[in-house]
């Protein structure tokens, strides 16, 4: 029988033919991983709530696996801290939280086109997102097909031309989705196109009121219908700028994970930033100067260095567009990642901090101590957005709910 005995005595003995099924199952924290506080999403969800007020639902966005922090984990949280309804993107991220046991309304914010994609949404008490009359039919033959009734929201374009029927177009789908025996319209919304920049340039600032316009003005030509329905607009951004953009209820994303859409909006709610990632070191080394680091070389030192390789890299979730350009934090003091970020390690210069040892765990994004790394700062530095570097997370970083 073949024997692995390990080299520090102090540490488990382990056999081949021995082994536990837990011993031979790679610990969640040995790599690298991304660690959600579902705490904080649940205080976040508390606070929207508040800030909204009771007569407006909170439905927290948890598309995207829950914008890399896992749907499953965030929507428990969110409904916990008062949130009243669930948005997804997508007919499957929507099937995933029924399998999950939410019972909750979940709007589907994405086109669903066919009868079978159309028929699953029916099964899994999923409401579809509607935008023109083609799929409200298909909605009502399936739904008549099943001797069922078919809730649907229609989605208006009001200048993010994008999904949505025309402004002009409402007064005359609303009639004719009204006359089908087997749908039902609950709701009514649109999306804003920037608001997440509306507290930098005015003329931002000036589309949005022209939005909000155009969807009172939809409002207002359906007269006594509307009221019978779930009327919404506000994403993050326009929530916390404006209560005139709240109507019925409010579409919060960024905000629910613990970030405001840009930096200056004057207001400090307690939002808690509920994501943290974390790479653990697997070698250290001391080089001499002028020595090339990573692919091409696009470092060199310019000192005798140590450095750290972490096992975390661009298939992980961290731009490559970030190489160079971000530090991490190790007991609260920050170390200058250098060369190129490779697909599966990345190098930090931690000559500043010698005693570093090989097993230590890096921040990389969230808080250490009173250090705290913000995704608007990674989205910054690669060119990016906070809602893209948050949804990187998806592939193989294991999740470690705290």
């Amino acid at each position: 029988m073949l024997n692995m005995t390990n080299f520090n005595k102090s540490e488990e003995f382990v056999t081949f033919g021995g082994a536990t099924k837990s011993s031979l199952t790679p610990d969640p924290c040995s790599r690298a991983w991304v660690e959600v506080d579902s705490k904080a999403i649940e205080n976040n969800s508390i606070v929207l709530k508040n800030f909204v007020g009771k007569d407006c639902l909170l439905m927290a966005v948890v598309k995207a696996d829950g914008y890399g922090h896992g749907a499953e984990t965030v929507a428990k949280a969110a409904l916990k801290g008062g949130a009243d309804s669930l948005g997804v993107a997508t007919l499957e991220e929507g099937i995933e939280l029924r399998k999950a046991g939410l019972g909750c309304q979940i709007l589907i914010l994405g086109n669903l086109i066919n009868s079978e994609e159309l028929y699953s949404s029916l099964y899994w008490d999923l409401v579809p997102t509607i935008s023109g009359i083609r799929e409200a039919i298909i909605c009502n033959n399936v739904a008549k097909s099943n001797n069922k009734n078919f809730n649907i929201h229609l989605k208006v374009d009001t200048g993010m031309t994008r999904l949505g029927c025309s402004c002009n177009e409402v007064e005359e789908l609303v009639f004719k989705i009204d006359c089908l025996e087997n749908v039902s319209l609950k709701g009514i919304y649109s999306h804003l196109a920037m608001a997440d920049s509306a507290h930098i340039n005015n003329n931002d600032k000036t589309f949005t009121r022209i939005q909000l316009n155009r969807f009172n003005n939809v409002l207002k030509a359906l007269g006594k219908r509307n009221n019978f329905l779930c009327r919404h607009l506000a994403n993050s951004a326009g929530t916390l700028s404006d209560k005139h953009l709240h109507f019925d209820m409010v579409r919060v994303g960024l905000s629910l994970y613990g970030y405001l859409p840009t930096n200056d909006f004057g207001i400090d709610l307690g939002l808690k930033p509920a994501l943290t990632v974390k790479a653990r070191i697997t070698l250290v080394r001391d080089v001499e100067n002028g020595t090339g680091v990573g692919y091409g070389h696009c470092f060199t030192t310019q000192r005798r260095s140590k450095l750290a390789v972490a096992a975390i890299g661009y298939a992980d979730g961290v731009s490559r567009a970030l190489s160079g350009k971000i530090s991490a934090s190790i007991d609260g003091v920050l170390v200058p990642q250098v060369g190129a970020i490779a697909m599966d390690q990345m190098v930090f210069d931690i000559t500043s901090k010698p005693e570093i040892k090989v097993g230590q765990v890096l921040t990389l994004l969230g808080t250490d101590g009173e250090m705290f790394i913000s995704p608007q700062k990674w989205g910054y530095l690669s060119g990016s957005i906070p809602w893209e570097v948050l949804c990187s997370f998806r592939n193989r970083l294991p999740r470690v709910v705290t």
